[in-house]
C-alpha cells in the first residue's frame, strides 16, 4: 500500500507542470556552477602546482556543486511539501483516505516516499556533473559519495519536516511558508549567539551536512539526520491519528 501510494503522489507530482519546471531549474543552476567551477579550476592550474599538496577537481569543482544544490533543494522543498497534507485537507479527501483500508502509517510514509523517489532522481543529476570528469581525470569517489550521501539525509530531513507542516494546515501557501520560515531557521540556527552552549549549533542542518560536503562521514551527524527524519514522521502520524479520532 505505501509502494501504491508513493506511486500516486508522483503521478501527481509529474502530471502536474511543476515537478519538469523544478527539474529543468535545478539542472540549469547546478550546470552553471558546475561549469563556472571547472573554468576557475582550469585557470588555476598553474597556481595550483606550485602547492605541494593541492585540491583536486573534486575539491574544486564538485564540493561547491553540491553545496549549492543544498541550497536548492532548501528552497524548492516547501513548494513540493505544501500539497501533499494541506491540500488533502482542503479538498476534503483526507477523511476518505484514512477511512480506506488503509493505515495513517502507510499514507504518510506513501507521501514520503513518493516524494523522496523525485528527490532521487534530482540527486542522480546532480551526481551527472563529477561523473562527467571521471573521463578526464582522477576524482576522489569516497568524497562524491558522501557528499551525496549528506544530500540524501538532507533532502529526506526536508520532506519529512515539510510533511508535517503541511499536515497543520487546509492551506498549502501558509503550508510552504511554515516550512521555508523553519528550515531556514533551522539551517542557520548555528550562526545565532547563545548562552546555551552547544546545543542550538547542534540542531543545525547546515552544520551537519557540512561533515558530508567534507568528505567526513560524522556518526553523530548520520545519527542526527536519521533521528529529525523519523520524529517528523511519528509527528505527522500522530498528527493524523489525532484528526482520525477528533474528526
Amino acid at each position: 500500500m505505501i509502494l501504491t501510494i508513493a506511486a500516486k503522489e508522483i503521478k501527481v507530482l509529474f502530471v502536474s507542470p511543476l515537478a519538469w519546471v523544478f527539474l529543468a531549474a535545478i539542472q540549469l543552476i547546478l550546470t552553471w556552477v558546475f561549469l563556472g567551477r571547472l573554468d576557475a579550476f582550469i585557470e588555476l592550474q598553474s597556481q595550483l602546482m606550485l602547492i605541494a599538496n593541492p585540491p583536486g577537481a573534486t575539491e574544486v569543482i564538485i564540493v561547491p556543486v553540491y553545496a549549492v544544490a543544498s541550497i536548492v533543494l532548501l528552497m524548492a522543498t516547501p513548494l513540493l511539501t505544501m500539497r501533499l497534507m494541506a491540500e488533502e485537507w482542503r479538498n476534503h479527501t483526507m477523511p476518505l483516505l484514512m477511512a480506506a483500508p488503509v493505515t495513517v502509517t502507510a499514507i504518510v510514509l506513501g507521501k514520503f516516499a513518493g516524494l523522496m523517489i523525485f528527490f532521487l532522481i534530482i540527486i542522480s543529476l546532480v551526481g551527472l556533473l563529477p561523473f562527467s570528469l571521471f573521463l578526464g581525470g582522477t576524482m576522489d569517489l569516497g568524497l562524491i559519495l558522501s557528499n551525496t550521501m549528506g544530500l540524501l539525509l538532507l533532502a529526506a530531513s526536508f520532506v519529512s519536516l515539510g510533511l508535517y507542516v503541511s499536515s497543520l494546515t487546509t492551506h498549502p501557501a501558509i503550508a510552504a511558508a511554515g516550512t521555508l520560515g523553519l528550515l531556514m531557521m533551522l539551517w542557520i540556527i548555528d550562526i545565532v549567539s547563545t548562552d546555551l552552549g552547544n546545543l542550538l549549533p547542534n540542531l543545525s542542518l547546515l552544520k551537519h551536512y557540512e561533515q558530508f560536503n567534507r568528505g567526513m562521514i560524522d556518526s553523530f551527524s548520520v545519527i542526527f539526520f536519521m533521528l529529525f527524519i523519523i520524529s517528523f514522521l511519528v509527528l505527522t502520524i500522530r498528527r493524523l491519528d489525532w484528526s482520525l479520532l477528533h474528526g
